[in-house]
């Protein structure tokens, strides 16, 4: 995810015009729908706008929508956390005089990096007081956003949202703004409230430190889905040597339950005691319960998730490398659930 790939390192026009042709979000679950044709109730109450301000401010939110999600969501970790973020953010927008708009994409990143920079730093006492690892939530997407797109797609990767969790939250701001959506300094700066030398010597940092933790990334592709396959066909007749074959000898079982859940609540390390919490979950639980497995893409990537009846009990994700499976993530915090019951549209532009 380098700066040239995010879109040719923004010039003065990346941070313009990229998203006027955007569809509108296609989640229909999230609060504050605001745009509709009409503001609607967003709206009522905001002093000195007429009708067509209000269709002004909604179509232009819209049109953006998916790309200030995926920025709320890429500095938060979570689907919902985001959704309120862009609630929040528009009503904030529907205050704001256009005339004095001179770049609507600039303003509304900027407006929506700083509500979620705010959101990230009031969860950060949450998230220390956590029982067990804390992952990022899972995301069903419009495939279609991301296939053509390996910068896009690898930034809303578990595995990338998981490094992204190491960082402070300026450098995870800095990080996201400049390598993923490729904003001058200048633009990060005036959104971080940092000087441009400083959001300069943040994103150089950050950058470093991702490099150094980041997984090896490839687009989901057949090997993928091959694998998945075969780990479906293993977990169901209980073969521990076919699973074992799929294992990389360090593959690593992290488990997300928040407490609320029977989970692990320390990462299990190595292909033979993954391989055994595997089959636990997936081989001996399913005989022995209603449990039912689907295979779905999460976060772009193959990912299984687990239901009791019609009611989602968890979603495993999985991170593919060299013909392994390096990494299970598995969130079983019913909190962390919530996003899976709608596709969500990303965006880089």
């Amino acid at each position: 995810m380098s700066t040239e790939g995010a879109g040719g390192h923004a010039d003065e026009s990346t941070a313009g015009h990229a998203a006027e042709g955007t569809a509108g979000n296609a989640v229909e679950g999230i609060a504050g729908h605001v745009a509709e044709g009409h503001a609607g109730r967003a709206v009522e109450g905001t002093a000195g706008h007429d009708a067509g301000d209000a269709d002004e401010h909604a179509e232009r939110f819209t049109a953006l929508r998916p790309l200030l999600f995926t920025i709320a969501y890429e500095i938060l970790g979570s689907a919902t956390e985001a959704d309120d973020v862009l609630q929040d953010g528009y009503l904030r927008w529907s205050r704001v005089d256009l005339a004095e708009v001179r770049d609507t994409r600039s303003y509304l990143a900027k407006l929506v990096t700083r509500q979620a920079l705010n959101a990230l730093r009031a969860s950060s006492r949450r998230r220390e007081d956590y029982v067990g690892p804390w992952l990022p939530e899972p995301l069903l997407l419009d495939e279609r956003d991301a296939s053509a797109d390996a910068v896009l797609a690898e930034s809303v990767s578990m595995a990338m949202l998981v490094v992204l969790e190491t960082l402070t939250p300026d450098e995870r701001a800095v990080f996201v703004l400049r390598e993923v959506f490729g904003f001058e300094h200048g633009e990060i700066a005036a959104a971080v409230g940092k000087s441009v030398a400083a959001v300069r010597q943040t994103a150089h940092r950050a950058r470093a430190h991702v490099q150094a933790r980041r997984k090896r990334f490839a687009p989901l592709d057949t090997e993928a889905e091959r694998i998945t396959e075969q780990f479906m066909a293993a977990t169901a007749t209980g073969d521990l040597d076919g699973l074992l074959a799929l294992l990389a000898p360090d593959a690593v079982w992290t488990a997300d339950s928040g407490g609320k859940t029977t989970a692990a609540r320390k990462p299990v390390v190595g292909a033979a005691k993954v391989a055994a919490a595997v089959l636990d979950i997936f081989h001996k639980r399913r005989t022995e319960s209603d449990l039912r497995i689907e295979t779905v893409t999460c976060n772009g990537a193959p990912a299984i998730a687990a239901y009791v009846e019609d009611r989602l009990e968890g979603v495993f994700l999985l991170v593919v490398a060299a013909g392994r499976i390096t990494d299970f993530y598995a969130i079983r915090n019913p909190d962390k659930l919530l996003a899976m019951t709608g596709v969500h549209r990303i965006s880089r532009r």
